[in-house]
């Protein structure tokens, strides 16, 4: 039984939920989202709740993300999504250059990053970088890529881990070579 899919979504003040087939569309103050539930799953718009039901018992972990996915597309036209990378290193910094981010990170040339449509990027400091959009999975997939750009290094050196980290993110340190 999938105990998520069963729960209710209480739609907020200020958001139109439309199911059209099996296209539902979320529109909000801060944009709109739509997405298209798999078949064998039935939505109930009542009340100002959205209830899911499967039709059969194979589309248990489906019922659970379609519930998951419409719930993040409810709060990402609401409240919307961020991200917060840190980036470590000696001379390493990130600027924007228009629409798009510049990271300079160690390599003989500066990184551009066109982001996503429907994402922003913000850099309150030289070594920060927010990534922020109404999609959660855009949000999270274009974070991945910036932070891919310069991995963070396991071995500690003197001045420091350096890479491209999540705020809040712990990296563990590995040991490195003695010269015995």
């Amino acid at each position: 039984m999938s105990r998520i899919g069963l729960k209710a979504i209480k739609i907020p003040s200020g958001v139109e939920v439309k199911l059209d087939g099996s296209v539902l569309t979320v529109k909000g103050p801060k944009g709109t989202l739509t997405y298209e539930i798999t078949e064998g799953i039935d939505t109930v718009i009542e009340d100002g709740t959205i209830h899911f039901a499967r039709q059969n018992e194979s589309l248990k972990a489906v019922h659970g993300l379609t519930r998951s996915l419409v719930n993040n597309m409810i709060v990402g036209v609401t409240q919307g999504f961020s991200k917060t990378l840190i980036i470590q290193g000696v001379g390493f910094r990130a600027t924007k250059d228009g629409k798009n981010l510049v990271l300079n990170v160690g390599y003989s040339h500066p990184v551009v990053m066109e982001p996503y449509e429907g994402i922003e990027i913000e850099i309150p400091e030289p070594t920060k970088v927010v990534v922020k959009g109404i999609d959660k999975q855009k949000v999270g997939e274009f974070a991945a890529k910036i932070r891919k750009v310069r991995e963070p290094s396991v071995y500690r050196t003197e001045r420091g881990n350096k890479g491209i980290i999540y705020e809040g993110e712990v990296v563990r340190s590995k040991a490195g070579k003695t010269g015995a």
